[in-house]
């Protein structure tokens, strides 16, 4: 899918919709991806959906099989926004982890929604509210968020 998006989600906020053992987090997951794809504002990367693959069939218990995280991917591929990561935004995250001390691949995400245009992160591993070279971080499990106020 093509187009513009106000949100990139980070590869947790993907792979809590998968864990049984996540509760809320679980729950508020599911209500925030499924938000985010009616109104088309939420975008990926292959770096994300190849972390999502790992972590969903490796780490969660019970995992998931191969089979079942390739449905996922194929379906977040045909319905949400993809974002190619280029040399440009390899080279803006390597800055980004220079310049600001992110660890790398946080740092990778930092840079495809920069270089992108993608105004917001969704994710539990950056600061919540920190404003990064105009990239915001939000944590959607955070006490104050709140999925129905969510703006493009």
């Amino acid at each position: 899918m093509n187009g513009s998006a106000a949100f990139l989600v980070d590869t947790n906020v993907l792979v809590y919709a998968y864990d049984a053992q996540a509760g809320s987090k679980r729950e508020r997951a599911i209500a925030l991806l499924d938000t985010l794809a009616a109104r088309q504002i939420g975008a990926l990367t292959p770096q994300i959906l190849s972390e999502f693959f790992v972590v969903v069939t490796q780490k969660l218990s019970p995992p998931l099989t191969a089979a079942e995280a390739e449905r996922s991917l194929t379906n977040y591929a045909r319905s949400w926004i993809i974002y190619d990561l280029t040399s440009l935004i390899v080279l803006e995250a390597v800055r980004g982890h220079q310049r600001h001390r992110l660890a790398y691949w946080d740092s990778l995400v930092w840079a495809a929604a920069k270089i992108h245009g993608v105004p917001n992160v969704l994710s539990e591993d950056f600061s919540d509210g920190s404003l990064l070279e105009g990239v915001k971080f939000i944590n959607p499990f955070s006490s104050h968020f709140e999925i129905a106020t969510l703006k493009v």
